[in-house]
């Protein structure tokens, strides 16, 4: 076993043996060139063909055994027509062909100033320079015959160029132009549709389309290339639907097609014109349509006989029933959590009525909290002895002064000091006594404790039971 037929046994491609070259010019024009020098050519290399009149420059689309095929399905044959490739575009060819296409827009709009001195019925689309300047194609579209002699010399004498003109279609036209569809992607017919079919209102309505002609028109005025794209899927589906000719009999009255689901295999009725569509399969249909051949009236669409409703009932009487015994299951009573050891019961949160409290002999004493005053303060070592009077005319707690104004302003001053607290605050107090309980029924005791000729006054607003002084 040789190389090639290895190659050939693993399925790897081999070198494509065929010499002609698809290759593609400006709006999607695509001919076909013999590589006679065998090149090495890639898609989208820009080459320099032969045409009738000099050169043009195109760009290489497709090559290989897939250009036999193009060529046969689009009838072309190869014989000495097709010209050659001379060679891959250089750069001093590709500079000469864009100043040659540059001049193509101000020619357009020359070219349309001119053929409206003429008065001429027609529609300049576009303009098409060849590579070597030598010679332009001007296309047009028109309903009617024109007779544009005058206007090729007008042009020649215009540009100083050799002038062709070619007629197009509408699809072309839009084709050579461009845009974008409602599809929202770019018209098939400038990027890859080169042979316009014809297309009918039929493929609308095997589609189940509105017949509306601004949803199926495209920007060329025409019908849609694209309703042609899922018209073989319809056909194939159509084949199993019944034809419905005439309305089905039934006692209900005439039931009249409405709607039909192809892919679903659905059709809809509605009795002598109702709102109220009802959908059977199109094996239903050709059941009703084999009675009412024979001269039978079927109940309704659904059921041949009255008996069958009853039946029909029961039945879906039945499976309610089933689904609710389903889903009853499903509900099971959520179990309590067992409560661990320990732990207490959850307290009653119902109202409760007063009872009646212990006596104060029964009650245990609380000790009482610091910061608190206790009542019985006979046996307690003062902590601040009470000071002396002093005498009139001196200060307490300071030695006599001489009167005179500096005296009488501090004795005025001083009036209006508090006197210092007698009761000494929790953190002087003794340890023992700190701690001790506070007697039931303080408020209710008479106040036999207090010290006798000692006078006490309630605490200020802004002055604590525990606080003597100012604070």
């Amino acid at each position: 076993m040789n190389s090639f037929d290895w190659l050939s046994h693993m399925g790897i491609p081999q070198v494509d043996n065929f010499d002609i070259v698809e290759v593609k010019f400006k709006g999607g024009r695509k001919e076909y060139f013999r590589n006679v020098e065998y090149l090495t050519l890639h898609t989208g290399d820009p080459v320099v063909v032969d045409v009738s009149s000099g050169h043009h420059i195109g760009y290489v689309s497709l090559q290989g055994e897939l250009v036999r095929l193009q060529m046969q399905k689009r009838k072309v044959r190869n014989d000495d027509n097709i010209t050659r490739i001379y060679r891959l575009a250089t750069q001093k060819d590709m500079e000469k062909w864009e100043e040659a296409r540059h001049r193509e827009i101000p020619t357009l709009y020359r070219c349309k100033q001119i053929v409206d001195e003429y008065r001429l019925q027609m529609k300049m689309s576009d303009v098409e320079y060849q590579a070597d300047n030598s010679k332009a194609t001007f296309y047009y579209s028109a309903e009617d015959r024109v007779d544009f002699r005058e206007l090729i010399k007008a042009l020649a004498g215009e540009f100083k160029i050799r002038v062709e003109m070619k007629q197009i279609s509408l699809r072309q036209e839009a084709g050579r132009l461009g845009g974008i569809g409602v599809c929202g992607r770019e018209l098939c017919c400038s990027t890859w549709l080169v042979d316009f079919k014809n297309v009918t209102t039929s493929a609308a309505r095997y589609q189940n389309l509105s017949l509306n002609p601004g949803k199926l028109s495209g920007q060329c005025g025409r019908l849609k290339c694209c309703l042609n794209y899922e018209l073989d899927t319809y056909m194939d589906a159509i084949k199993d639907i019944p034809q419905v000719e005439k309305p089905l009999q039934t006692e209900s009255g005439p039931a009249k097609l409405q709607k039909t689901d192809i892919f679903r295999k659905l059709m809809w009725f509605s009795y002598n014109h109702d709102n109220d569509w009802h959908s059977i399969t199109c094996d239903r249909v050709r059941e009703i349509q084999a009675l009412n051949e024979q001269g039978i009236k079927v109940f309704n669409l659904q059921v041949d006989k009255s008996t069958d409703i009853e039946d029909l009932a029961a039945q879906s009487t039945r499976e309610l029933e089933l689904l609710d015994k389903k889903f009853a299951k499903k509900k099971k009573k959520k179990k309590s959590k067992p409560r661990p050891q320990g732990e207490a019961p959850i307290a009653d949160t119902a109202p409760r009525t007063a009872q009646p409290s212990r006596p104060p002999a029964s009650r245990p004493q609380a000790p009482k909290p610091q910061g608190q005053r206790p009542q019985n303060r006979q046996n307690q070592p003062s902590v601040n002895p009470p000071q002396p009077k002093a005498q009139e005319g001196q200060l307490p707690g300071r030695p006599e002064s001489k009167e005179g104004n500096d005296a009488k302003k501090r004795r005025n001053k001083n009036r209006n000091r508090p006197k210092p607290s007698q009761n000494p605050s929790p953190e002087q107090r003794p340890e023992n006594q700190s701690q001790r309980p506070k007697p039931e029924n303080q408020t209710n005791k008479p106040t036999e404790n207090k010290q006798e000729g000692k006078r006490r006054f309630p605490p200020r607003k802004n002055q604590g039971p525990n606080n003597g002084g100012n604070e």
